[in-house]
């Protein structure tokens, strides 16, 4: 990567971008709403469940300029979602920005393992046993949502959830692949713990992005 390049996307002026579009929500508080959703490239927390492991190499996707991330944004939505791979891997400041700027809603999905750059509407928190968010994040997540893979998932949401601020909002989500197993569980879970909510991949079921 050129050096003049390479600091643009250190200063989050251009970012690596795998893909963009427009779709529904299909997961956690905001689901069946309209977003315009960024994908960022670039994500080193290496979980093997991962359904866009595309996303991880960031070197495989071009650097983008922020601003025009934005005026391909405000043609579709005035949300728009941030996710990854792990947006926060680089500086979310200069692109949120521009997007609050525009009058646009600005959300992200992150694992919170890197410092919380950016100013945002609403935080997923999708907390990861590999990396663990960074102490600051619990206090500003919206949402709390833990993905189950296995029984031992139970356990680690409830100490996630226990670091959040209070009026987080707390999901339970099957991983994909697992979910036939999980998601009764899960449900009996819910059932037993109903400060918990069941989070779905409903664009799964919809066969859309």
């Amino acid at each position: 990567m050129k050096k003049e390049i390479q600091q643009l996307v250190d200063r989050g002026e251009m970012l690596p971008l795998m893909e963009e579009f427009y779709t529904i929500q299909g997961e956690g508080y905001h689901k069946g709403t309209a977003a315009y959703f960024v994908r960022i490239g670039g994500c080193d927390v290496g979980c093997h469940w991962c359904d866009v492991k595309e996303s991880w190499n960031a070197d495989l996707h071009p650097p983008t300029r922020t601003t025009e991330i934005v005026h391909h944004a405000k043609q579709y939505s005035d949300t728009v979602v941030v996710t990854g791979g792990e947006p926060l891997t680089w500086d979310m400041a200069p692109l949120t920005g521009l997007l609050k700027a525009e009058g646009m809603q600005v959300h992200v999905e992150t694992s919170g393992a890197y410092k919380l750059t950016g100013t945002w509407d609403w935080i997923c928190l999708s907390p990861k046993k590999l990396k663990l968010p960074t102490p600051e994040i619990y206090d500003k997540a919206d949402e709390l949502k833990v993905i189950v893979y296995n029984r031992a998932d139970f356990i680690f949401a409830e100490e996630q959830a226990a670091k959040v601020n209070k009026n987080c909002i707390l999901y339970l989500q099957p991983e994909w692949s697992r979910r036939e197993k999980v998601i009764p569980d899960i449900v009996d879970y819910v059932m037993k713990n109903p400060k918990w909510k069941v989070s779905l991949q409903t664009h799964k079921y919809l066969n859309i992005p």
